[in-house]
């Protein structure tokens, strides 16, 4: 999986310690509303489209740049979906993350879905009754993409 630059340069000061990020997850919508989905080439998982920001990248150009990058596919941002604060994270070199996942609905535009990079070892097009397992953070992002114009799902703040 590429590092983006700044992260390489915050963990040389910070090392493993937690680090928040914020990033994308992209619920790429074609026009019969099929799901595309990419198998992760370091889990061999099948996920949707997500990335980290770039500092000071808007959500939704973040979600557009992670599609195309991934899968060839030029989509335009129409909703948001989610806001949600994931639990820490650590990747299999020991790098500790909190996410904050900005869940968006996409719809393709262009390009023929494709792998386009490293981060992945195919890229499909689903139809929402046969989307094979996902994270729990994802899986939530698939029927609030499907449902039309709803309000977002927001995590709620943990009791007192």
């Amino acid at each position: 999986m590429a590092v983006p630059q700044f992260v390489v340069e915050l963990r040389k000061k910070i090392g493993q310690a937690p680090l928040p990020l914020a990033g994308v997850i992209a619920v790429v919508l074609d026009e019969q509303d099929r799901v595309l989905l990419v198998r992760r080439s370091d889990t061999g998982a099948w996920a949707l489209t997500t990335g980290c920001l770039e500092p000071g990248e808007q959500p939704a150009a973040g979600a557009v740049r992670e599609v195309f990058e991934e899968t060839g596919v030029q989509v335009r941002v129409e909703r948001l979906l989610s806001v949600e604060a994931l639990d820490l994270s650590v990747a299999a070199n020991g790098d500790q993350v909190y996410w904050l996942a900005v869940g968006l609905r996409c719809r393709a535009l262009a390009g023929h879905a494709r792998v386009n990079d490293d981060e992945s070892t195919a890229v499909a097009w689903f139809d929402p009754s046969a989307i094979p397992p996902l994270p729990p953070h994802q899986a939530r992002c698939v029927p609030l993409a499907l449902a039309g114009d709803t309000a977002p799902w927001i995590a709620s703040p943990a009791p007192q």
